[in-house]
């Protein structure tokens, strides 16, 4: 490893990873492995101004599944529902499978899909912290194209954040 490479991993800023395909972010607006859990915002299939906010948790795979404020999802009952599924499809998308089942610890096979091994229980967790990463990332969309920094990321290194 040499010096660069090193002086880069002790910053306290990550780099952007790239998505591995592109994505169609309609169904699945937000996606990310945090908080020990694959975890995002899942749009309803039935109801335009529904969103649901889904996880699978690393290690356990504990599954949750419920709107943006609590209310459960009537289909996940044991086993992942279609927001918990359409979540790890796109998650795949985004990070690719190694990625993906490296951080929720699970082997996948060569040609198999990562929710052919995901067996987790039903473990409610809240959705309010998801759901507000989720808008404060929207909110980031709405911000004018400047080369000025943004004041409430000031903290952050200016000098070679870019690589």
């Amino acid at each position: 490893m040499d010096a660069d490479n090193a002086a880069w991993e002790e910053r306290s800023v990550l780099r952007v990873v790239p998505p591995v395909e592109p994505r169609k972010l309609a169904k699945v607006p937000f996606v990310e492995l945090a908080d020990g859990r694959l975890q995002g915002v899942v749009s309803s299939g039935s109801d335009i101004e529904r969103v649901y906010v889904s996880s699978i948790s690393a290690g356990d795979h504990a599954l949750s599944c419920s709107t943006n404020n609590n209310r459960p999802c009537g289909a996940l009952h044991g086993y992942a529902c279609k927001h918990i599924r359409s979540l790890a499809d796109e998650a795949v998308v985004q990070y690719g499978l190694d990625r993906v089942a490296r951080y929720l610890r699970v082997e996948v096979p060569e040609g198999e899909r990562l929710m052919e091994h995901i067996n987790g229980h039903v473990e409610r967790t809240p959705a309010a912290v998801v759901f507000s990463r989720f808008l404060r990332h929207l909110a980031y969309l709405e911000v004018p194209d400047s080369t000025d920094p943004l004041t409430e990321l000031h903290w952050f290194p200016a000098t070679g954040a870019v690589r």
